[in-house]
């Protein structure tokens, strides 16, 4: 949105000067990689284009990423390894949903066995788009995830939309929906005869993003030491809850799961809207797509992390399901306001307090996971000028994007403050569904408008497309079956990034002051732009 004025043009032993740079010796930097004050990004020397077969534009020599290119000044390494990509995957998916409130599928679709089928498909779901992000993610092995494959199927203006979207609500609201769950069984596990008081909470909550913005800004390999931990940590207390209802189950207590399709059938709404519920438990399955720029040998590892790490969650959350009901009715698990410490009270004995533990532990794993991947969505758009420049420079010494993280942080830590975002939550969850789908149609766009393209990994078409159709009948489904004004109200939000995107993009307006800000902030963060090399066609 506001271009680069600066460029830290001597690095030495951590010391860093800062210069200002002309518009005449930008130019002759274009040749290795770096952007003009225009927003133009140079094409560098070890990434000569070739044109296709089919005429429709470059094609990449290298499918490592040119935004991590090792001849850059200053790039982000790639430090996230197979091992890693799963822990990102599955520490993200597993929050505190399946802990806490599983019992929200049992509401909206009044049977047991149809639930289960819907926990089912929504995993089978989330593995068909992972599997189809997985061929993009190869493809284009810039960090941004569908902002990147926006930009290289339908232009800038599409992608300007979804970074807008994600960057101002959807990724701060998710983070802080998760950190206010960490806080809330934080506190409870010192209060014990009355409600956690709603101040406590929020500050556990702002002192749990600090800290997570803390990790994440010191060093990439701190942050997913800490993922990986935290989701060896949570997989731990699946085990738990999954040995105790195989022992309940081997006592004979099955009388739970007999029966299972006795309710009345569910609405084609109610099934969308039930959908939703599951889907928000298993959200996070495209986020190592944020950070393809950061992992060692994408094209291998990207879809092996998804091929691991979706069926893996899945699995679980079909075990924990049976596991609640061999313990309780699921009557029983609707009332509960938390499943996970109802079972534990239940089968655990003087091993309850484990449960609640659990909540914290998964709670926090998902929240670092999902501030690492929304750092990245901001430095990929800021670096094609989308967002302010400040936004898509890294740390001199520590090569992370700390202003990125910087900013989601504030934007999640005001929402925790604010304290309204289940409203928010509940009416945006279709908004990720329709970038979801758009992203299944840029897939087949560029089958055809790129049919050259290298493609280490391929699906087959159906896939793209049958993903495509179920997005658009979640995103329809809700509106049709009980039509409300927020709806409107958040596609208009969508659009009105136009707004901004008209004279900051598209006519390229840059206000004078704009050099002071990203100055001012530069030498307080220590940060320096990437000298990148051309990412787009």
């Amino acid at each position: 949105m506001f271009q680069h004025a600066y460029q830290a043009n001597h690095i030495e032993n951590g010391h860093v000067s800062i210069n200002d740079v002309s518009k005449a010796n930008w130019g002759a930097q274009i040749g290795n990689g770096a952007k003009d004050p225009n927003g133009s990004i140079g094409r560098g020397t070890s990434e000569a284009a070739e044109t296709d077969s089919s005429g429709t534009g470059g094609m990449r020599d290298s499918l490592e990423g040119t935004g991590s290119a090792q001849n850059d000044l200053i790039h982000l390494q790639r430090r996230v390894g197979l091992f890693s990509g799963v822990a990102l995957i599955v520490g993200t998916m597993i929050g505190s949903g399946i802990f806490v409130s599983p019992s929200g599928l049992l509401v909206r679709t009044g049977s047991v066995g149809v639930s289960f089928i819907i926990w089912m498909a929504c995993g089978l779901l989330s593995l068909l788009g992972a599997l189809a992000y997985a061929e993009l993610g190869t493809m284009n092995t810039s960090s941004g995830a569908e902002w990147a494959y926006f930009m290289d199927a339908f232009g800038p203006w599409p992608a300007f939309l979804f970074s807008w979207v994600s960057t101002l609500v959807l990724k701060p609201s998710q983070m802080a929906i998760i950190c206010l769950s960490f806080a809330q069984y934080a506190v409870e596990a010192f209060v014990a005869e009355c409600d956690p008081p709603l101040t406590v909470v929020k500050m556990v909550a702002i002192l749990a993003i600090v800290s997570i913005l803390f990790v994440n800004c010191y060093s990439v390999n701190l942050g997913m030491a800490v993922q990986n931990i935290f989701t060896s940590a949570k997989l731990v207390a699946v085990l738990i809850v999954i040995c105790g209802g195989a022992y309940k189950l081997l006592q004979g207590n099955t009388q739970h799961l007999q029966n299972a399709f006795s309710g009345p059938t569910p609405s084609l709404g109610a099934i969308a809207t039930a959908f939703y519920t599951g889907l928000w438990a298993y959200d996070g399955w495209n986020n190592l797509n944020y950070v393809t720029e950061e992992i060692q040998n994408p094209s291998k590892n990207l879809p092996r992390s998804i091929i691991i790490g979706i069926p893996l969650v899945t699995l679980c959350y079909a075990l924990i399901n049976v596991s609640y009901l061999a313990a309780m009715s699921a009557t029983e698990m609707i009332e509960s306001e938390a499943v996970a410490v109802t079972f534990g009270n239940r089968i655990l004995g003087a091993l309850a307090w484990l449960m609640p533990l659990s909540v914290t532990i998964s709670t926090f794993g998902s929240a670092n996971g999902t501030l690492f991947a929304a750092g990245r969505l901001c430095f990929a758009a800021s670096r094609e000028g989308h967002l302010l420049d400040i936004l898509s420079y890294v740390h001199v010494r520590r090569l992370t994007p700390a202003p990125g993280l910087i900013f989601h942080s504030l934007i999640a830590g005001a929402m925790v403050l604010y304290g309204t975002i289940d409203s928010l939550i509940d009416f945006f969850s279709f908004t990720a569904w329709i970038f979801y789908g758009g992203a299944m149609l840029a897939l087949i766009v560029m089958r055809y408008t790129k049919p050259n393209y290298p493609r280490p990994y391929k699906v087959p078409l159906i896939i793209p497309i049958l993903v495509m159709i179920i997005s658009g009948y979640l995103v329809a489904a809700p509106i049709i079956e009980k039509p409300q004004i927020e709806y409107l109200y958040a596609v208009l939000f969508i659009f009105a990034g136009s707004l901004f995107y008209l004279p900051f993009v598209h006519w390229g307006y840059h206000p004078k002051f704009m050099d002071n800000f990203t100055l001012f902030f530069q030498m307080l963060f220590e940060v320096v732009p990437t000298t990148s090399m051309a990412m787009f066609d």
